[in-house]
């Protein structure tokens, strides 16, 4: 996207609070897909979700529609949904599975490789007219993560390795060590939501500590009525959970203190059942008791990959930018594989429990989103203070970054990898936002 200006990002996003305009702006919003969707890695599926050849699933990357298909010999492929004669869309569903992909246009016919296979009329066009010229065009770069398939449509840039990190490769682990044989099945189904606000509030909202109590009130007393359970006191500011800064951007918050202190109770919720004893059993067989103690307590993990996947209890969700005030989000629960069918069962109604039309908690944050694109309308103040917890931050024997539960830390860390990767995006003359009076830290 050429542009003649650009946005003074320092002046926006300050140590401890950030410009209204970022959420508002419809040139930020412009540049942050360029810059962070269109250049960087992003997440776009997951390998179960086409096991066979043939199998595809049509999504996005920023507003680029893609397809991500398994070809005839078993590769996986990220190709542009778009017919290299006249842009035609060459799939129409989101999932499926062929054998091709045949443009409706003018019936130009490709492989699940990519390459075209055929066209109509061929002896119309003349000698220099070559069919490897004209594939389907591939994203530049493909890479994957224990199943987890990332795309970027920059051909250069840093490796999907680098991007992730040794810290939230470490979390991924403990998410799909849950499955015994070290796999997860994304074939659920999916919850699909929507709402009228920017896509960084869902972003920022899925690693906040601070609000569970409040916005989730009702679910959690519901949940104390039925079963006993206070889980208000994993989101105080008496809690042992963490929030944890992993580096790059990818942000969790880690439960692992306070379920090692109720460790006990978390293995007698299965042990007395015969599948809950296999199931322990299978793990200890595959990891050793040491590591199947581990992987058991902290029980998955709740963390955004930077910028648009969040692997959370037992959900894999997906972040996807419409317009600056429109976001649409996907849910889709991560089944184990190789467990017995009672671990999945639980899984799938504890993910029904709080998300879906007929869950108790997701929607109260989809109102919170909505408050928050209002509210940015009064900017007598434009300021977002963030400032949470600041300067009580701790480093940890791995290098990451650990605050208390309800501490802000996430979110300055999530704000401060978005300014790096707007700035290196950023070139040319600089274009001032009216920053207001508020004092701020530098």
């Amino acid at each position: 996207m050429k542009k003649s200006t650009t946005i003074d990002y320092n002046a926006l996003v300050k140590a401890d609070r950030i410009h209204g305009s970022v959420y508002t702006d419809p040139q930020i919003y412009e540049e942050e897909i360029d810059t962070i969707f269109h250049r960087g890695w992003v997440y776009v599926g997951h390998e179960s979700e086409i096991p066979n050849p043939g199998d595809f699933r049509a999504t996005t990357i920023g507003r680029q529609p893609v397809i991500m298909v398994r070809d005839d010999a078993g590769q996986v492929h990220l190709l542009l949904n778009r017919c290299t004669h006249r842009a035609n869309a060459v799939c129409q569903v989101e999932r499926g599975n062929t054998s091709k992909f045949r443009c409706a246009y003018h019936g130009w016919t490709f492989r699940t490789n990519g390459e075209l296979a055929s066209v109509t009329y061929q002896d119309r066009y003349d000698a220099s007219f070559r069919k490897e010229d004209y594939g389907l065009r591939q994203v530049p770069r493909v890479d994957s993560y224990r199943g987890l398939i990332f795309g970027s449509l920059s051909p250069v840039g840093i490796s999907l390795d680098e991007h992730l990190g040794q810290p939230a490769k470490e979390q991924i682990d403990l998410f799909i060590d849950l499955s015994p044989v070290g796999e997860l099945d994304v074939t659920a189904g999916v919850h699909k939501y929507g709402y009228r606000a920017n896509w960084k509030f869902q972003v920022e909202n899925s690693m906040d500590g601070y609000h569970p109590n409040f916005v989730h009130q009702t679910f959690f007393s519901n949940i104390q009525h039925r079963t006993g359970v206070k889980l208000t006191a994993m989101f105080n500011s008496d809690s042992i959970a963490v929030t944890r800064d992993l580096g790059n951007g990818h942000v969790m918050l880690d439960y692992r203190p306070y379920n090692r202190v109720k460790a006990s109770g978390l293995r007698a919720a299965t042990m007395p059942t015969p599948w809950g004893q296999a199931y322990q059993e299978a793990m200890v067989a595959k990891h050793g008791a040491e590591r199947a103690k581990e992987v058991l307590t902290a029980g998955g993990t709740h963390m955004l990959i930077f910028p648009n996947l969040v692997m959370l209890g037992v959900q894999i969700r997906v972040i996807r930018p419409i317009a600056i005030d429109q976001t649409e989000v996907f849910l889709y629960p991560a089944l184990l594989k190789g467990v017995p069918e009672e671990v999945n069962s639980a899984r799938l109604r504890a993910h029904e429990a709080f998300y879906g039309p007929a869950g108790g908690g997701a929607t109260d944050d989809l109102e919170m989103f909505e408050r928050n694109q209002l509210g940015l309308s009064a900017q007598l103040d434009p300021w977002l203070l963030l400032s949470r917890g600041i300067g009580k931050e701790q480093q940890d024997t791995d290098g990451t970054f650990t605050g208390q539960a309800t501490d802000e830390l996430n979110q300055r860390a999530i704000w401060r990898q978005w300014k790096k990767v707007m700035l290196q995006g950023a070139g040319g003359a600089t274009r001032r936002v009216n920053t207001g009076a508020r004092r701020h830290a530098q």
